[in-house]
């Protein structure tokens, strides 16, 4: 058994792709016979609109999804997040930096030592006292970054196989102080008995990241499975833009309930086109070594994929 979860950001109504994501998480804990819980990433204060908060478990719940206890939303648990970063402070393994976002951006554009692509490289790290006044003398708020040294991470994914990811020195608390997602999601599924992550595969490169930070902090770490995403015709991550890409939206556009999940359960490998399902319907079928491991191309106002759904490859 392991108990899952979905963690969306309340910032609008869950579109096709996280509805995928959420079925999929729900059928990884349910058919194990494990606790599903719904958490509420809502850090951010530009994020907390309760209008999207209620209409997001309503469309789960319209999908056949159901969940154990009360909602967790991040925004009632920033003590937890500050303890945890007061905690690696303590241990040496913090630092600020005062590097604006532009200044992030062409750091990581050009890595050095062991740092991936993309990751940032430790710009502030070795600061002097002065230098630190210096900046803040300027108007410049740090951010908390942790002190990682570019440790690798190797973790066995359920939909990926073997990964392996070097961890920069990520952000811990904003310059706002607002404590930062990575952080508050290793707190979150550890006080909260979280075993089994599901979610999409646009947050792989975090994992290594999250499982270091368990690690420093002594928490036990989860198991993982990241789906591919849902794209739109263009190829890029399915947006507003595409249109049509709600669960309302279908229903007006005249499909049923029974449809989308049908239509989402098909682009997984776990139904035929066309075949009308309920979420408990894909219980007694659902096998993780059958789901798809391509991305699912929505190409037009049925939602078939470009391509046939049993190519796993």
């Amino acid at each position: 058994m392991a108990d899952g979860r979905f963690a969306p950001s309340p910032t609008g109504d869950l579109h096709l792709g996280n509805l995928r994501t959420a079925l999929v998480a729900w059928l990884f804990a349910r058919r194990a016979g494990s606790r599903f819980l719904l958490r509420m990433e809502d850090l951010d204060p530009a994020t907390r609109h309760e209008r999207h908060v209620v209409a997001q478990q309503r469309d789960l719940a319209a999908i056949g999804l159901d969940w154990d206890g009360e909602v967790v939303c991040q925004s009632a648990r920033l003590d937890r997040y500050h303890a945890a970063i007061d905690h690696l402070t303590a241990s040496g393994l913090t630092y600020p930096c005062y590097c604006t976002r532009r200044e992030v951006h062409e750091a990581a554009a050009a890595p050095q030592g062991p740092y991936p692509a993309l990751a940032y490289p430790g710009t502030c790290r070795h600061l002097s006292v002065a230098e630190r006044a210096e900046r803040e003398a300027a108007g410049r708020l740090p951010a908390l970054r942790l002190r990682a040294d570019g440790v690798t991470v190797r973790f066995t994914d359920r939909c990926r196989g073997l990964v392996e990811g070097a961890v920069d020195d990520l952000v811990l608390r904003r310059r706002d102080g607002v404590p930062a997602y990575n952080l508050a999601v290793v707190v979150d599924d550890a006080a909260q008995g979280v075993e089994e992550v599901v979610r999409g595969d646009d947050l792989l490169d975090s994992t290594p990241r999250q499982l270091h930070l368990a690690a420093l902090l002594g928490l036990p770490a989860p198991c993982h499975a990241h789906v591919p995403l849902v794209l739109g015709p263009d190829g890029a991550r399915l947006a507003k833009r595409h249109g049509g890409v709600t669960l309302a939206d279908r229903l007006a556009a005249g499909q049923t309930v029974t449809g989308v999940v049908g239509m989402l359960a098909a682009s997984l490998g776990l139904a035929d086109r066309g075949e009308p399902l309920t979420a408990v319907d894909l219980l007694d079928r659902f096998d993780p070594t059958r789901l798809s491991r391509r991305p699912w191309v929505l190409t037009d106002p049925d939602g078939r994929p470009d391509r046939p759904t049993a190519d796993r490859s």
